[in-house]
């Protein structure tokens, strides 16, 4: 599945090669603009469902809510939500801290999915595995499109992606791209740490 999907990213022109700046705060030569993909309602849709079939199989149990953060994640949270057939949330940030608004809540010990679109260093998909535990919820696997680390995240839960990549990623203090004379672009949805 790893190959399809990353032929959709090719395809849609949302696998970057440049400089860039992540919102983990590293720099990297690769950038996935999942946005690029989630543009289209139709494959968005597929993709996501595939995302929750591949869930299904770690899964204790169905899910009552899938989660995410946003910006990134609330599309994938809305169609993995409509695979599984229950409500599809997403955390902001506010005063510095992930946080169900909106009226959002949780039930407590409502078995939820958290979902992201790429996973870099798993630290959005931390700050709303704490939020959904804040909530008196319990997180019973993780879900995304895809992961950069090539497998290294561990969030002490199951986890899927559709697409797992090893893409080098550097702290600003040891990027050969700067190093080299290159500046990063931002081009994701969040301002970097």
């Amino acid at each position: 599945m790893s190959d399809a999907v990353l032929q959709v990213f090719r395809e849609r022109k949302a696998l970057l090669e440049g400089h860039f700046l992540l919102s983990s705060g590293l720099h990297s030569p690769r950038y996935l603009q999942c946005a690029r993909v989630l543009m289209d309602p139709a494959l968005a849709t597929r993709l996501c469902a595939e995302l929750a079939q591949t869930l299904r199989l770690v899964l204790p149990s169905a899910p009552g809510v899938v989660v995410a953060p946003a910006l990134g994640g609330v599309l994938v949270a809305h169609e993995v939500a409509r695979a599984f057939g229950v409500r599809g949330l997403f955390t902001e940030r506010q005063e510095g801290s992930m946080t169900l608004r909106r009226g959002f809540a949780l039930h407590p010990g409502e078995e939820v999915i958290v979902v992201e679109d790429v996973i870099t260093t798993g630290g959005s998909t931390r700050e709303v595995m704490a939020a959904v535990t804040a909530a008196g919820a319990k997180v019973s696997a993780v879900g995304s499109l895809v992961d950069r680390s090539g497998g290294a995240v561990d969030l002490g839960v199951p986890r899927r992606s559709l697409l797992t990549l090893e893409v080098e990623a550097y702290e600003a203090t040891a990027c050969p791209l700067c190093a080299a004379g290159g500046k990063p672009e931002k081009p994701g949805s969040r301002a970097a740490r």
